[in-house]
């Protein structure tokens, strides 16, 4: 079965645009990104900017929107069971030409783990308009690291949000 990505959410405040690889199974079931509970994503961005983490989507997405940041995810589509990245397949990239077209104002771009990076990289290409940062992932799938460690690895997040 093809899994077909969201959108984007932007607007032409957006500074900042975070990349995750595909929305999980779940995040597509319940129709919001990073919406599987185990996923560490929202938790992480609201311990940045010190807000209490909401159950509401919207409010979420607000925090993102009120700091320029815009969510993305590399590919549109793809094929393979599950959620795991290594399981995808099949894939095919968003179009970035025209993401860029329409907010060019759009400077620093955060990875959410490496295989989104290295699907980006793929398909889309490093420019030297831009910088780019790989975070660690924050699915639950990435046990490798702490909650508080991964919080302090995407610092870098707010301190770019806070200068733009």
């Amino acid at each position: 079965m093809r899994k077909i990505a969201f959108g984007p959410v932007a607007d032409n405040k957006s500074r900042i645009l975070i990349l995750g690889t595909m929305p999980s199974e779940e995040s597509l079931r319940k129709q919001e990104r990073y919406g599987h509970k185990s996923n560490q994503f929202w938790k992480i961005v609201f311990t940045l900017f010190n807000k209490t983490l909401p159950d509401n989507y919207d409010e979420k997405i607000k925090l993102l929107t009120d700091n320029h940041i815009a969510i993305w995810d590399v590919l549109h589509s793809c094929e393979g069971s599950g959620s795991l990245d290594s399981n995808i397949k099949n894939e095919k990239p968003n179009d970035f030409k025209k993401f860029f077209k329409q907010y060019p104002q759009i400077r620093h771009i955060f990875f959410t783990g490496k295989k989104a990076e290295e699907f980006y990289k793929k398909y889309v290409g490093f420019d030297k308009e831009r910088t780019y940062t790989t975070l660690p992932s924050p699915s639950s799938a990435n046990a490798g690291m702490t909650l508080n460690e991964k919080i302090e690895k995407w610092k870098i997040l707010k301190d770019t949000s806070d200068k733009v």
